[in-house]
């Protein structure tokens, strides 16, 4: 899947990202949250690191997201590794 492909309330069996950029993480009701904008040849996405995930990815890091979720919030595209996927380092 790239990121143009990226469709809100659905599923992502596999997606590949380099991180451009990483935000401060922000406490909310429910943890602690963190934004990295990601690309790669079609797009843009915005990832969303929670709690453990938090200070793990940095600018030039590329990330694997496997069966994670999509949603638009607020006009943007957010992807995550959700409550059964994975997110990890690749070469």
């Amino acid at each position: 899947m790239k990121a143009a492909d990226l469709k809100d309330r659905s599923p992502v069996e596999e997606i590949v990202l380099k991180i451009t950029d990483v935000k401060e993480p922000t406490q909310t009701r429910v943890g602690i949250v963190q934004q990295a904008i990601a690309e790669d040849d079609s797009g843009e996405a915005t990832i969303t690191l929670w709690n453990e995930q938090v200070g793990t990815y940095e600018s030039g890091d590329t990330v694997k997201i496997t069966k994670g979720w999509c949603k638009v919030y607020q006009g943007q595209t957010q992807v995550s590794s959700g409550k059964f996927g994975t997110i990890e380092k690749v070469e």
